[in-house]
This record gives C-alpha cells, structure tokens and sequence, in this order.
C-alpha cells in the first residue's frame, strides 16, 4: 500500500521532496561546517559549492518527484515502500526556486528525481524545468541536473547542453554488486554506457566541454570492498575524467532486510561514516597529489585502513622514501609526505625560489600537520 498526499500544494511538497532529499548525501564530507550540507531555516537542504572565483555559496536540492518505479534495495524511496508519495511540475520547480534565487538564498539548483515511470518520462521533467529556467527566464547561473540511470542518448544529450554540471551515479563498483542491489538495472547499459557518453560530450575541445561530470557511489550496502571501488574510481578520473566522485556511506535500517550490510557482512554505521571519510581521502590524493590506484594500499579484505590516512598507510610502506630534501625535492615529491598539502608545497615552493630554507618555521605557522611532516624531511 503506498501513501499518497490528497492535492497538496506546492509547499507541502517542497516539505515531502526537501526532506527526502537528505538520503542523497553527496558533499555530506567536510573538514567545517561550511564544507556540509545543512538544513536552512525553512527546512529546505542546501548544499555548498565553491564558486569559479574560489568563493562559497550554496545550491537549492529538491527532488522533482520521489514516486519510483526502481528497486533499489540500499534506498528508502524504493518501490515498495510504503511513504508518501507526490510531484512537482517544472513550472512549480521553477517558480520555487527563482524566489529562492531573487532573495539571494542560493547560488544554483541541484535537481534530481525518483524514475516517474520511465528513465526518459523523468528526464523530460528535469530537463523542461532546466529549459524554463534558461529560455523563458533567461537563467544563466548554475543548474546541476542528475541523469537518470536508464535515459536514451536523446535525453542524455539535452541534459548536458542545458547544465552547467550533470551527474549520473555509478552506485557501486560492477555489475555483480548492482545484481545485489537492483533486479531492473543493467549495469552497462543504464549506467556505464550513459557516463561514457557525458564523458564524451564534455571531453576537451567538444561542444560542452565547460560542463562538469560527477558521480556517486553508495558505501557499503552490496558488501563491496575499497579495493574495488577504487580500482574504478582511478578509472573514471583516468579514462573517462570526471571532475569528481561523491562518496554516500549507506544508512543501515533504511534498506532491504535482504541487503549483505543488512545482514552484517559489512561494518557498524561509525566505521562506514570512517569508511567514507577515507574514499574521500583517497579521491584528493588522485586529483590533487598525483596518486594513482596502485599507490593506495589496503588490508587482506581489501579494505582501506580506519586508524591511519591513507598517505600515512603509504609512507609506513614505503621509507626508502624519505627524508625528502626540502630544498630539492619536485612538488609531487613533496605531496607524498604526510601533512604536508598542496598550499603548503605551492608556499613551500614560492620560499625556496628565493632562499633555502632551514626549517619549516620558515614557510609559515607550524600547526599539528606541519609538525607530523617534520620527521620525513631533511634540511
């Protein structure tokens, strides 16, 4: 039996679709409370986004609809659940958030949906809602707009030309661990397929190359390993390069009792947060330190380690390594040493081009992680 609201108006809606919102957490990891998702004064979730000038600001999210006809077994919106059930038109999404847009609550919109009968029937509500903005009311900021697993290359296509970033989410890493989760997709053909496709539109020098493709995985309900999802991780950057990977750790009770982390194959709802910490830490050491997959080093299970970062893990394995010379060495050799990030290597670099230096005292202030560095350099 699925609840249903009788006519609700738009703004009893928005509270149904905001709220059921907070189970795609997507930039849910930080380092400060700006860097996280978090609920406004009207109950509407905003997310951050940095700005081209290297600013903050945040996105209107709201789902277009959570009616769904998949499966999915990690996501309480599935099918069979039992909830309450409503839409927005494009006009209704629209309206919203330009209200929020014009009182300068948002930067963007973050738009996705349940699947309304059809991966393309869905598309077309997301992607007339994108049109309205952009043609009727001549928006030309920031609308993200999530492909829908499934949607023809048609569907695909619009979306992007219409986006200033799309993202269709790959779940899980292979085709195996998504028959544990969903009995209607196929992995190649809804999911993998259609990223190749984006990738292939916003690729260097082609006609949309100015849009951003991200993705997803969901942490932990098919039992899969690190191991895995970072083999295909380094995949994504590397073959197909995506701007970024989003990282969900799975909310255990939310799934089908049948689920590997509902059975306990898996680990306790701390160690998953820990767990999606860690991928993330991961995903700045490709983009940002010039690690590759094979760099990064897991336990027998294949798991990545819940004590240690994984740089650290690194240079435990590896002190034919160090010391490395402060005023010699390259920057990606000063990136492999723990604590030291790429603004301190970049302020690092700019000290030594004009005097060598003698200590870390003289590139700035010397907190907690500039003093984990000091016992991998030499002078």
């Amino acid at each position: 039996m699925v609840g249903v609201v009788s006519k609700p108006d738009t703004t009893q809606k928005l509270e149904i679709l905001s709220d059921d919102a907070k189970y795609d957490l997507a930039c849910a990891c930080g380092t400060n409370r700006e860097d996280t998702r978090r609920r406004g004064g009207d109950g509407r979730w905003i997310y951050p986004i940095t700005l081209p000038n290297g600013g903050k600001s945040v996105l209107f999210k709201t789902l277009i609809s959570n009616v769904c006809t998949n499966d999915c077994k990690y996501c309480p919106l599935r099918q069979e659940q039992d909830i309450r059930r409503c839409s927005l038109s494009p006009e209704e999404t629209a309206a919203t958030f330009l209200d929020y847009y014009h009182q300068r609550k948002v930067f963007g919109l973050f738009l996705s949906s349940g699947v309304i009968g059809s991966p393309d029937a869905t598309m077309d509500r997301l992607n007339t809602t994108a049109r309205l903005l952009r043609r009727r009311h001549q928006f030309k900021g920031y609308i993200h707009l999530k492909v829908i697993p499934g949607a023809s290359p048609a569907a695909v296509e619009e979306a992007v030309s219409l986006a200033s970033a799309v993202s269709l989410n790959i779940e899980t890493p292979g085709a195996e661990n998504l028959a544990k989760l969903s009995s209607k997709k196929d992995y190649i053909r809804d999911i993998i397929d259609p990223i190749k496709q984006i990738s292939r539109l916003t690729a260097r020098g082609a006609r949309f190359a100015r849009v951003k493709q991200t993705t997803q995985f969901i942490v932990g309900p098919a039992g899969e390993s690190d191991s895995e999802i970072v083999r295909y991780m380094w995949g994504l950057y590397d073959r197909l390069r995506l701007h970024r990977i989003y990282f969900s750790a799975y909310q255990k009770g939310l799934g089908d009792a049948s689920l590997p982390a509902e059975q306990g194959e898996g680990m306790a709802a701390t160690d998953l947060l820990t767990r999606e910490h860690r991928l993330y830490q991961v995903d700045f050491l490709m983009r940002k330190y010039g690690f590759r997959d094979s760099d990064i080093l897991f336990d027998e299970r294949g798991g990545l380690s819940l004590e240690a970062d994984p740089k650290e893990v690194w240079a435990s394995k590896h002190p034919e390594f160090f010391p490395v010379n402060v005023n010699r060495a390259s920057r990606l050799e000063l990136l492999r040493v723990p604590g030291l990030g790429p603004v301190t290597v970049n302020r690092l670099l700019q000290v030594r081009h004009s005097a060598r230096i003698g200590g870390l005292d003289e590139i700035g202030s010397t907190g907690v992680r500039l003093r984990k560095a000091q016992p991998y350099l030499a002078f």
